[in-house]
C-alpha cells in the first residue's frame, strides 16, 4: 500500500507544482494532498476496526506468528539443536521477511506521520 501512496503523492505534487507557481500555494496544496491521503487511510482503518475481534486483530496476530517463527529459528533452534540434533526448524520464505518489513515499516512510518501532524497542528 505504501507504494501506491508514494506514486499518488508524486503525481499530485507534480500537478501542484505546475498549477501553482507561488511557493506558499504549492506547499498548502501538497499538504492538502497528504491530509486527504491520510484521511483515506484513517477511513480504511476505521472500517477494519469496526468488525469482531478476529477482524480487528488479524494483522497483529500475523506479525506475532512471523516473530515466533524468527524467534524459533534464530533463538530457540540453535540451543535445542545442541541437545536434540533433530530439533524442528520452521521454513522462513523471503515473502515472510518482506511482509514483516512492510508491517513494521508501516507502523513506524504511521507513527512518525501521526506525530508530525500533531506537531504541525500545535504550531
Amino acid at each position: 500500500m505504501a507504494f501506491g501512496i508514494d506514486s499518488v503523492l508524486n503525481i499530485g505534487s507534480t500537478i501542484i507544482d505546475k498549477i501553482w507557481p507561488d511557493a506558499g500555494e504549492k506547499e498548502r496544496g501538497k499538504l492538502q494532498l497528504i491530509m486527504g491521503e491520510l484521511a483515506g487511510q484513517i477511513q480504511v482503518l476505521v472500517t477494519e476496526m469496526s468488525g469482531n475481534w478476529l477482524q480487528r486483530s488479524w494483522r497483529p496476530i500475523l506479525m506475532l506468528v512471523i516473530v515466533a517463527i524468527v524467534a524459533n529459528n534464530y533463538l530457540i533452534y540453535p540451543y535445542l539443536s545442541l541437545f536434540w540434533p533433530a530439533a524442528p526448524t520452521l521454513s522462513l520464505p523471503p515473502e515472510l521477511w518482506q511482509l514483516m518489513k512492510i508491517g513494521v515499516g508501516g507502523y513506524v512510518v504511521g507513527r512518525s506521520v501521526e506525530k508530525g501532524v500533531d506537531v504541525w497542528r500545535n504550531k
